[in-house]
């Protein structure tokens, strides 16, 4: 009956569907659920639709050695069947049959009845089950075979029993990412066959049981022996819903333990190692899916185990996965060699001189040489025990605080997934997995170094991302095969941290002027919210009580602030203007953006409320806004001002950043922090003038100036949200897409040059810009010097000159009209911004290749 179209009522004839070790555990999400959906729905009774391909495999009686209390349907005729492909589909039917059978019981009408005394269409419900869902041994009762399900072994298994099809005394039913699947799904039917039978009644019902059981068909397709089983895996698994790679890694690694010879893995052996598999898998899984609510990445995850497993080198994004499934090939199984007979160099003692052996050695014929695969079996077993034993602590390294380790251990970590760990989680993981032959103390002090390399390194120097990935990628490596302690590896981060130092500061010290040039000051530094949650962290730690929220700070809500310009950046208020009336407009901006008037708030507030006065925003009484005295430790510090001018700004800015080079170790220069703040105006001895009359504009008038502000800043939010999500689709994510999408009106991308990096801007709502921001005078001459070069292999005129005379950072930029906030038009302004990045990167690097210092691009 192979390579025919068969309907559901017949496919469920006599037949026992499992779905075997090797198969992934349900995938479909919302998406697919409510496709399968609609197409039911828009199917004619009279028409038939194409499901698609089953391939299935009958499992042979000694593979069903797990299906315990279901050969008694063997033994009546009944076949068993292993699905290969379609069990995505046939989970689903499953799913919905059941629902629907459950549905119809639970009817007012259906209450006091049996099974047999209910019907859909002129079926009962007792035929309809036994059909499709269950059947129960006679003459007891006692034992359930259900017709589809998973091998006993899978945590699938009990969880589709005793959740889904809702079988009582299930015990403790473990969850996973998959089972989390499995729950949405029953839900979903079960929601809409009720909204379906609030609109049609029983007789919708009824149609789309006869849709679902006659008019929906499979192309069935029995597969003969196991190796077309898993290259069928491997290759039919691969069309709708792709596999992930972890998925394809333990069908291949369960295909390979068929494919020994017996000598070299006997029946026993095999069936250990692919149960060895099965646990590793089942304990990772368990891990990656443990917290419900934010499952982990299994492709990331697989990653970072063959980065600390395995010898680590940067040649593309999917390098790993290619390395293993070339690894863990049929070829490497097949292949066989001589197995290798090491040196003896040990000098034996004897009392026979040399030459007085006259006896001849045996020498072994070629056709007694035993082979042995190029793979062996202690390989494949070896690595999934690494696997397995990698898990739990990759689960830590995003949620220490469900783990054992020290308070202070989780202290850390949690600080390094808040600064953004990046490809320091296989180092971290390999720290944790080596508890036992390390301290908290040295653990603790790695996780001390790291944050700090990577708070000068990246949040302030803004270096390329992969700078030295490829050294600690190694040294994770080093640490699980016990060959580097932790204490050097924090010895070499310090050291590498003081040496970049200088440059880090200076980069910093560039990029922010290049903000406040654009009028956003420090509220435009991406890091911001982790630099002032880390001091207000260290206040709450002296007084013992936290009152800031991580998640509820990083929180993006449209008209809501959460970091509060104390110096509104539009003062309208007479109070503000009065205070600050010596001062022109652009520079009461500086002031307003610079660091000491941005204050951490412990509730978001409506940006509208950012115009109150100090005394108001001091001790409110507003609606929607807690007074700074009852706010967070750095909001009471706020407080206790007497008044808020320009001197309290840079005072307060100055406090700041000795906080910066206390936390990080920095050495700021003697006049580093003082321009840094930008504010060094207000000691230049000016007179203050009289005071301004005493006037208020209208309260609406401020509102509306908020809301404008506001909403700009949510459309570059927007913008740039969807360009990072798009370059990461078209692979374009390590090299342009790295940092994280801002309210900034650019985005900066580093090109692996100490000299300058490259920028995207958006310039009001009508001109999109690709620049270049080079920080230092002399490299800006030297590029000037071969404009005309550049220009000519660019393609297009540039605009040179276009800075601040007084500015020591210059820009080179390219700009074009272009409607930026036009979502449909998202797709064409990405692309432009994409290829004329890619054109400037290779002209700097073909004309300006001293800008290119070797090691920069580490």
């Amino acid at each position: 009956m192979a390579n025919e179209l068969q309907s559901l009522s017949v496919l469920f004839q006599n037949r026992l569907f499992r779905i075997p070790d090797y198969q992934r555990g349900y995938a479909w999400k919302h998406e697919q659920l409510a496709d399968f959906w609609e197409d039911l729905l828009n199917l004619h009774e009279d028409r038939y639709h194409y499901t698609g391909l089953l391939s299935l495999k009958t499992a042979i009686r000694k593979e069903t050695h797990l299906w315990h209390e279901d050969e008694w349907l063997l033994d009546i005729g009944y076949k068993p069947f292993h699905v290969v492909d379609g069990q995505q589909r046939l989970t689903t039917f499953s799913i919905l049959m059941y629902e629907i059978t459950a549905f119809v019981k639970s009817l007012s009408d259906n209450k006091d009845k049996l099974d047999e005394e209910i019907f859909l269409g002129y079926e009962s419900l007792k035929d309809i089950k036994a059909k499709y869902v269950l059947r129960k041994r006679p003459p007891q009762n006692i034992v359930t075979t259900y017709l589809f399900g998973y091998e006993t072994d899978n945590p699938s298994s009990d969880y589709l029993k005793h959740k889904v099809f809702e079988e009582p005394f299930g015990g403790t039913v473990f969850e996973t990412y998959y089972t989390k699947n499995l729950k949405y799904a029953k839900n979903f039917f079960g929601e809409n066959l009720r909204a379906m039978y609030d609109t049609d009644g029983i007789a919708g019902i009824e149609s789309l049981y006869k849709k679902l059981t006659l008019r929906l068909m499979f192309n069935l397709h029995e597969i003969e022996d196991d190796y077309d089983v898993f290259v069928a895996f491997e290759t039919m698994n691969n069309r709708g819903k792709k596999l992930t790679n972890l998925e394809l890694l333990k069908n291949r690694l369960i295909y390979l333990t068929t494919l020994f010879d017996d000598w070299q893995l006997d029946s026993k052996d095999k069936d250990q190692l692919r149960k060895n598999i099965n646990d590793a898998w089942k304990e990772v899984y368990y891990q990656l899916g443990r917290n419900q609510n934010a499952p982990l990445s299994d492709d990331e995850f697989l990653r970072a185990h063959w980065i600390t497993y395995f010898r680590y080198s940067r040649k593309g994004g999917d390098d790993y996965i290619r390395f293993l499934l070339g690894k863990f090939s049929a070829k490497n199984v097949f292949e066989k060699h001589a197995p290798v007979q090491e040196n003896d160099d040990t000098v034996l003692m004897s009392d026979i001189e040399a030459g007085e052996d006259d006896e001849t050695p045996e020498v072994q014929t070629e056709a007694e040489i035993q082979l042995v695969s190029k793979l062996t079996p202690k390989e494949i077993s070896d690595y999934v025990n690494s696997l397995k034993l990698l898990a739990e602590s990759w689960y830590y390294s995003f949620f220490p605080y469900d783990s054992g380790f020290s308070n202070d251990e989780k202290v850390w970590i949690d600080k390094l997934n808040r600064i953004g760990i990046g490809y320091f989680r296989p180092l971290v993981v390999a720290a944790l997995s080596s508890e036992k032959d390390t301290t908290p103390e040295e653990r603790i002090v790695l996780f001390k170094s790291i944050e700090r390399f990577l708070f000068v390194s990246f949040r302030l120097g803004g270096f390329q991302s992969n700078y030295q990935s490829s050294v600690y990628y190694n040294k994770s490596r080093d640490v699980l095969s016990g060959n580097v302690s932790l204490v050097s590896i924090s010895e070499d981060l310090i050291s590498t941290v003081d040496n970049d130092m200088a440059s880090a500061i200076k980069a910093f010290t560039a990029r922010t002027n290049r903000r406040f040039d654009s009028g956003e000051g420090f509220y435009g530094w991406r890091d911001l919210r982790y630099f002032l949650y880390e001091y207000e962290y260290e206040k709450a730690v002296k007084n013992n009580i936290q009152k800031v929220d991580w998640s509820m700070f990083t929180r993006v809500e449209k008209d809501k602030v959460t970091i509060e310009h104390i110096l509104p950046q539009t003062p309208a208020k007479w109070c503000w203007r009065n205070t600050y009336r010596m001062f022109s407009e652009s520079e009461i901006k500086q002031l307003s953006a610079s660091l000491g008037n941005l204050l951490p708030l412990s509730q978001s507030i409506n940006s509208s409320l950012q115009n109150d006065s100090f005394q108001d925003k001091k001790n409110s009484t507003a609606a929607g806004r807690r007074g700074y005295i009852n706010g967070s430790h750095s909001e009471i510090e706020v407080a206790q001002e007497d008044d808020w001018t320009a001197q309290n700004i840079f005072n307060r800015g100055l406090s700041l950043l000795n906080f910066m080079e206390k936390r990080w170790q920095l050495q700021f220069g003697s006049n580093e922090k003082t321009e840094l703040l930008h504010v060094s105006f207000i000691n230049d001895g000016r007179e203050a003038p009289d005071d301004i009359p005493e006037t208020e504009p209208t309260q609406t008038a401020v509102i509306e100036t908020t809301r404008e502000l506001s909403d700009r800043h949510y459309l570059r939010f927007d913008f740039w949200s969807n360009f990072v999500n798009y370059c990461r689709e078209k692979g374009r994510g390590e090299d342009i897409a790295s940092r994280k999408p801002s309210t900034a009106d650019w985005y900066d991308v580093t090109i692996g040059s100490r000299n300058y990096h490259i920028f995207f801007q958006l310039v009001r709502q009508k001109i999109l810009r690709i620049g270049l921001y080079v920080y230092r005078p002399e490299d800006f001459t030297r590029l000037d010097s071969r404009k005309g070069e550049i220009e000519a292999a660019y393609g297009s005129s540039l605009e040179w000159y276009t800075s601040r005379q007084k500015s020591i950072a210059k820009r080179i930029l390219h700009s074009v009209d272009a409607d930026i906030h036009n979502p449909k038009l998202y797709p064409k302004n990405f692309a432009w911004l994409i290829e004329q990045y890619d054109k400037l990167l290779r002209v700097l690097q073909m004309v300006d290749p001293e800008g290119f210092i070797e090691g920069d691009a580490l």
